[in-house]
Parts: structure tokens; C-alpha cells; sequence
């Protein structure tokens, strides 16, 4: 059987349901087998279903062997225990007997290492629970010259009870100490205040370190009541998935559940945010309409006590945070959902609500216009390319784009920029619309599976939505979507990309593969879960892969998160870069000189006093990213004090000092009068775009455009040609 299955996994340009279908007969067939052995639990099931997936589907899957066990057996620890002050080096010792039995597992053995793992973890947490409060119990000499390391990487596991118990005092120290600076600076800065009350050194230090008892009492409520087993075999099945790559992921239910709810931008609850407030889950603001409104017994400030599916026992929120509590609100459109409500009164009151559609509107394409006296910009904020999967009517980035372009065009607008910072990319296909209205009839994108040559994803249209002067914002928060339409862009002359320099690298395709063989897998939600496999790899159709690499702007601007070391060449186990042939394309004829755009744009921001500034600090910020922190107060004043003027300087560097004059187009000015909160949001994202020295400068990049379109058209009436 398993040969028959090699065979047929190997053959080229397999179809994913082909390969689902074979991957449902193995497992049946092993689960019939004729071995007498007690039937999977869900874990194996799970386990055995992703180690098959991985090893038949994944775009660039590594052997499932010994030196692989290993690699996760390290990793696994590295995610229960990041900060290493809860397990010892005695009991990685002891669990390493499962060092190499890991690919076992994964391939039928039964589980056991990480349940093992958590019987100890579990002890482990009731031993270091009872050090916080006895260290805090005492106050903290904070002359003592020492130092605290909080970088993971550089950490170990205590090999002594004293060596764990040394670490706990040095967190709580940190975490005191800078409660109580922050008290005696607040207390500077107010002294002589009517009705601020002074409080000496003794009183602000007690308090300060009853604060952080509070946070680390949270932390433990957390570990003891809500972090169960399943909870640390999901981080057991993702320590093997992203051993493969980064974005390989196991789902449970309600987190694929709610992946899908943050891709589409549409759920279904009861239209209440939440925040979380001194371990409680409390009620931050009502959506006019939502049926939490509706019920008229739920306000804002009210507690969330416990939650209850239909007629089932409810589940207490105790150690749950925000997302956590999320999840169990949201569920299926015409569902009961019963919350245990602590109203501002302090009684207890049981709300039950049928659960109804919520739009995550502010997850959508809006624009403005940003009015320079002589010309007009059209602006365009695309969180993420968002889609509705499930309903051919939902909300599509596509669609919602082409709409807003629309709106410009008809607003006379003499140039566009879309700003894609902070996109996390999304849908594949509507990146590839997007693009298209920019551009006549071409390629978009190349796509490659593991066996096949790579698939050319088009846009068939011969029409150009929009042909005038573009702008692309990324930063290194750009990723995925938003680096194929940036690379796009870029390839075909069609516009200008500006920004940090480059963007994340994040070049490969992810699809959910329900774990149900009954549904041959093709249920992207199953009872068992679910699982992001990477099946495929995405490259510009200049040839190159934007993973590893991301997108260099035509025009790079100094950031100031520049020094921090999150982007995809950062993670050790991302997948490499490599390149693929050129595809056909006619590059854009924009009337024109784009090389002197870029050209002119990067000498002016290269000699500029202020991005020079922002290089400087964010060099500063580098410098000091080693994490490590002194717990003498002296030195960690100064410390602090270097890092605040630091940061202080360049958040006052990054914002203008003339607002420019940006609006809503009139259709969208009362987009939000019914939601006074809502509205409140959306007029201070238009307040802080004013203030945007970003978004200043791809305008003034829009203006030089036009500069060179003059130029181009005035040697063209004077009949002077270049060459």
C-alpha cells in the first residue's frame, strides 16, 4: 500500500484532490490494518493525518527523520518555555529519551513525548507559581549592579532550583523597576500639582511591585486554567509544521474558524468589542445594530464572566485572554451564545443572544484625497487583500479597489497612491485583479508546485482602469499579496515603489486542507482541525522569487523600525531564494522618464537633514536591540532616559510640521453616522495621515512625475527627440 501511495504522490502535476483522495485511502488502509492495537486517539489521528500531508504535499518537504525529531524536539521547547524559567535542564534531559522518536510519531507510533512534556511543564508551573509572591513580598535593592538577559537565544534552562528561582527574582526586578521609575518620574513631573497627592520612594516601590504581582498572578491563571493539553498539542503539531517552513500551520477549529473570519472581514457574534482589564474580559464598545445592541442588557464596561454555547455548561474566562474569549463568542449565524454577565453594579446576569452577521469594515479599501492647492491625490488604504470565499456576494479586495478608483477618477484626481504598509498580503486572485487595472493585458505572477514548471497567473483584460501617475507604499510589514503587486508594479514601469528598504519575503502560497478523511480532505474545516501546507512558491515575472528577498522600492525612505529583525530572512527555518525564467511582458510607456523620478526622489531624501535624522536614531535603536537590561537604577534611568529622548525624537521627526490637507470624497464623508465610535476612528486615521511624512513624500513623488510628464511633452512639441 505504501508503495502504491509513493507512486501515485510522485506523479507529475498531481491534482490536490487526487492527492487528497490517496492520502484518505493510506490512512484508512492503516487504520483497518491487521495489527490488533487500541484505535488512534484524536492526537494520533491528527498527528499521523499532518506527518502524511507534509511528506506528499508540501512544496519543499525535509525528511521526516531523526535529525528532523531533534529539531523539534528543541523547538517545541522553545515555544511552551520561551523565557526558560519555567522547565529545568534536568527535564530536557529526562524527555530527551524522545529526542529521535518524534518522526516516529508523526508516522503511527503512539503520542506520547508531548504528553510527558506537559505532565512536567504542569509540575513545573505550580513550583515557580509560589516564587512570585514570596519575592515580592520584600522590597528590591535596586543598587545592586547586575544585569538581566531577556533574548531567548541567548538564554538557558536552570540546571539548579536556586539558578530558576535567580532568574524569577531578575524578571520581577525588571519588571518592578520600571513601574517604579516610571512612578517617581510621574511623580517629578507633577510635584506641586493641586491634588496630586506624593507618595515617598517605600510607598511607589510597594506599588509598584504590587502591579506586577497582578501581571504575573494573570500569567499563571492563564497556565493553570486555560492552557490544557490541546492547547500544547497544538504548539507540538506547529513546532513540526514550521520546522518545514514558517507559514505551514495546524488549525483547531475555532482558530481556523477565526483565521477565516479575519480573511474575509465578515463573522458572525453579537457586535461588541473586548479588552482585557485587570484579568477580566470587559466590554469595550457596541456596534449600532449588532445584536449585542439590540438585547439593550449589555453596556459598555460590563464584565464577561463565562460563556455558553447553546444549552451546553458555560466556560469560565478565568486565564483567558481577548482572542481567546473571541473565539467562543463567535460561531455560526442563528446560534445561541449565553454570556454571564458582571454588570457595573456588580450583580450577575445571564444575556442570551442569537448570533448574526458583523461587517469588519474597517478591514476594507477606503480612500481620501489629499488636496495640494495646485493638484489633487488620490489616496488608497488596503489593509489586506481580503475575500470572501464562502459568498460569491461578500466583500472582495478586487472589487472594492476597482470602486474606490472609480471614485477618484471621478474626482479628477492627478495621480493615485496606494499605501500596502503593514498588508500582510491575503488572496492570490484578487491581487492579481488589482494589478490589472493598472495595466493592459499581461502577466501578473508566477506560480510553481513541487513537480511542475511555473503556472503564469494573467490578467486577461485589455482595459486600463486607471492610467495615470502611480505610487506604491510598502514597508517591511509588506508581505505576500502585497509584495507580488508591489514586484508587479515595479517590473512593468508601471509606477513607483517607496519605502523602507525592502519588504518582508514572504514568497510562497499557503492552502487549508481539512484533517477529515471521511471528507477525502477537501473540507477546509473538519473536528480535527486544519492545516495551512505551503503547496506552492510565487516569483515576479522578471524571474525572481520575492521570498527571502521581499521587493527593494525604487525609492528607499529611512524607517524607524529598521532595526528590528522580524522579516522572513530572519527565521532559520524559511525556505531559500531561487528564480525562474523570465515570462513575456511589454513594459508601460507612462510618458515619462521613470529612472529620473527615481533618481531625483532618492538624491533629495539622501541629503535630507530630517531622514538623515531618522537614520541616525533608528541606528541608535539598533544598537541597543541586544536586550539587555541593567537592574541598577542609576544606570537604568539613564538607560531609559537615552531611549525615550531617542524615541521621543523620532515620533516628533515623523510627523509634519504642515499638515497637508487630505478628506473623504463626499460620498464617504458620513460613512460612519450611525457608529459615533466608528466615525471617531475613522476621522483620526484621516487626522494621522495629515501628519504622515510617508505618504508626504509619495505625493511629492507623484508631483515629480508630473514634472517629468511636462518635460516629456514639451520636448515633444518642440520636436526634440532623445535617444
Amino acid at each position: 500500500m505504501a508503495s502504491a501511495l509513493k507512486y501515485i504522490f510522485n506523479m507529475k502535476r498531481l491534482p490536490l484532490l487526487l492527492l487528497m483522495v490517496a492520502a484518505g485511502v493510506f490512512l484508512t488502509m492503516k487504520t483497518l490494518g491487521t495489527e490488533k492495537s487500541s484505535p488512534p486517539s484524536k492526537y494520533e489521528k491528527i498527528l499521523q493525518t499532518v506527518g502524511v500531508i507534509l511528506a506528499q504535499g508540501h512544496f519543499n518537504p525535509k525528511n521526516i527523520n531523526d535529525d528532523f525529531s531533534k529539531k523539534v524536539f528543541h523547538k517545541y521547547f522553545e515555544e511552551i518555555d520561551p523565557e526558560k524559567n519555567i522547565l529545568m535542564q534536568q527535564d530536557i534531559d529526562a524527555l530527551k529519551k524522545y529526542e529521535t522518536r518524534i518522526d516516529d510519531e508523526i508516522k503511527g507510533a503512539p503520542v506520547e513525548f508531548f504528553l510527558e512534556a506537559s505532565k512536567v511543564f504542569n509540575k513545573r508551573v505550580e513550583e515557580a507559581s509560589k516564587y512570585y509572591k514570596e519575592i515580592l513580598h520584600k522590597p528590591f535593592d535596586f543598587t545592586t549592579d547586575e544585569y538581566i538577559i531577556t533574548d531567548s537565544k541567548k538564554l538557558k534552562f536552570a540546571s539548579t532550583e536556586a539558578q530558576r528561582r535567580d532568574q524569577w527574582r531578575k524578571k520581577l526586578k525588571y519588571l518592578t523597576l520600571d513601574k517604579y521609575v516610571e512612578a517617581l518620574e510621574l511623580r517629578e513631573k507633577n510635584k506641586g500639582k493641586e491634588d496630586f497627592v506624593v507618595k515617598t520612594d517605600a510607598e511607589l516601590e510597594k506599588e509598584s511591585r504590587v502591579k506586577v504581582e497582578k501581571i504575573i498572578e494573570r500569567m499563571f491563571d492563564r497556565y493553570k486554567f486555560k492552557f490544557n493539553d490541546d492547547d500544547k498539542f497544538n504548539l507540538f503539531v506547529n513546532a513540526i509544521t514550521q520546522t518545514m517552513d514558517p507559514y505551514t500551520e495546524f488549525f483547531p477549529p475555532l482558530d481556523k474558524r477565526y483565521f477565516d473570519e479575519q480573511l474575509s472581514g465578515r463573522f458572525f457574534g453579537i457586535g461588541a468589542s473586548l479588552v482585557y482589564d485587570e484579568g477580566n474580559i470587559k466590554i469595550a464598545t457596541l456596534l449600532t445594530g449588532s445584536p449585542a445592541w439590540k438585547s439593550q442588557q449589555i453596556e459598555v464596561g460590563d464584565y464577561i464572566m463565562k460563556v455558553a454555547q447553546g444549552k451546553e455548561a458555560p466556560v469560565e474566562l478565568m486565564g483567558y485572554v481577548v482572542e481567546d474569549a473571541v473565539k467562543l463568542i463567535r460561531g455560526k449565524k442563528g446560534t445561541e451564545v449565553t454570556l454571564t454577565m458582571k454588570k457595573k453594579d456588580g450583580t450577575l446576569k445571564n444575556v442570551t443572544i442569537i448570533r448574526d452577521e458583523i461587517i469588519q469594515d474597517e478591514t476594507f479599501a477606503r480612500s481620501a484625497v489629499v488636496d495640494e492647492g495646485t493638484a489633487k491625490i488620490g489616496y488608497i488604504f488596503l489593509p489586506e487583500f481580503y475575500a470572501n470565499f464562502e459568498d460569491p456576494n461578500g466583500a472582495r479586495s478586487g472589487a472594492d479597489v476597482a470602486k474606490e478608483i472609480k471614485k477618484l477618477k471621478q474626482a479628477n484626481v492627478d495621480g493615485i497612491v496606494i499605501d500596502l504598509r503593514n498588508n500582510g498580503g491575503g488572496s492570490l486572485y484578487d491581487v492579481v485583479q488589482i494589478a490589472g487595472l493598472f495595466i493592459e493585458e499581461g502577466p501578473i505572477v508566477q506560480v510553481k508546485d513541487r513537480e511542475g514548471k511555473p503556472m503564469i497567473m494573467r490578467d486577461k483584460d485589455n482595459s486600463v482602469l486607471y492610467d495615470g501617475p502611480l505610487v506604491v507604499m510598502v514597508n517591511q510589514f509588506s508581505a505576500s499579496a502585497s509584495e507580488i503587486f508591489a514586484a508587479a508594479i515595479q517590473d512593468y514601469g508601471r509606477g513607483i515603489v517607496i519605502g523602507s528598504t525592502s519588504t518582508f519575503g514572504k514568497g510562497t502560497v499557503q492552502r487549508s486542507i481539512g484533517l477529515d478523511p471521511e471528507s477525502n480532505f477537501m473540507s477546509s474545516s473538519s473536528d480535527l482541525g486544519s492545516l495551512k501546507l505551503t503547496l506552492q512558491k510565487f516569483y515576479r515575472i522578471n524571474g525572481g522569487s520575492t521570498q527571502l528577498r521581499g521587493v527593494t522600492p525604487d525609492i528607499v525612505i529611512p524607517d524607524q523600525f529598521e532595526y528590528l529583525k522580524f522579516r522572513e530572512r530572519d527565521n532559520e527555518n524559511a525556505m531559500p531564494w531561487d528564480e525562474v525564467n523570465k515570462a513575456s511582458f511589454k513594459i508601460w510607456n507612462g510618458g515619462y522618464d521613470i529612472q529620473s523620478v527615481k533618481n531625483i526622489t532618492n538624491a533629495k531624501i539622501q541629503t535630507s537633514p530630517l531622514f538623515l535624522k531618522i537614520k541616525e536614531n533608528t541606528a541608535k535603536l539598533t544598537k541597543r536591540n541586544d536586550r539587555q537590561y541593567t537592574l541598577q537604577i542609576d544606570k537604568f534611568r539613564k538607560e531609559q532616559s537615552e531611549m525615550r529622548a531617542t524615541v521621543k525624537e523620532l515620533e516628533t521627526l515623523l510627523k509634519l510640521e504642515k499638515e497637508m490637507s487630505i478628506a473623504y470624497l463626499p460620498e464617504d464623508a458620513k460613512r460612519h453616522a450611525l457608529d459615533e465610535n466608528k466615525q471617531e476612528r475613522y476621522n483620526l486615521w484621516l487626522k494621522n495621515l495629515s501628519k504622515d511624512i510617508y505618504l508626504d513624500q509619495a505625493v511629492k513623488v507623484i508631483d515629480e512625475i508630473k514634472n517629468q510628464q511636462n518635460l516629456a511633452r514639451a520636448k515633444q512639441k518642440n520636436g526634440i527627440k532623445s535617444f
